[in-house]
């Protein structure tokens, strides 16, 4: 009985996506720009840390302005043009990197911070008796 495979293309496809958006997570130790079509699905991701940074270099401006690079350049070669920025977290680098779209040629229609903000969320610690 002879057994028969299947035969998968492992290409990616590439997609003209005209208009995206791009999420900034900026945390105190690295920086991750992930840009995604208006459905969700990633285009392309960079972060400090894949840019070749290590350790506390990750969290630099410098840092996230070259991964916010490498992510623009990847996505604007699948056809983007327009988009819209999501940024979020208290990171050190999400200024730099928002400097950086702003300068490769991206449109930008919308800028908004959504870093999740507790309305009055978890209950506090007990006070240290010392």
């Amino acid at each position: 009985m002879a057994r028969q495979t299947k035969r998968v293309s492992s290409r990616k496809v590439k997609r003209k996506v005209p208009k995206g958006v791009v999420h900034i997570q900026a945390t105190y130790n690295n920086t991750i720009i992930t840009i995604t079509d208006l459905q969700g699905e990633v285009l392309s991701w960079s972060s400090s840390g894949s840019c070749g940074f290590k350790g506390r270099k990750k969290r630099t401006p410098f840092a996230s302005q070259t991964a916010a690079e490498s992510a623009i350049r990847r996505s604007m070669d699948q056809g983007l043009r327009q988009a819209e920025i999501m940024m979020s977290g208290p990171g050190p680098g999400r200024d730099m990197a928002l400097r950086a779209i702003k300068t490769s040629g991206l449109g930008v229609s919308l800028v908004r911070d959504v870093t999740p903000v507790p309305h009055n969320g978890c209950r506090p610690p007990k006070k240290r008796r010392l």
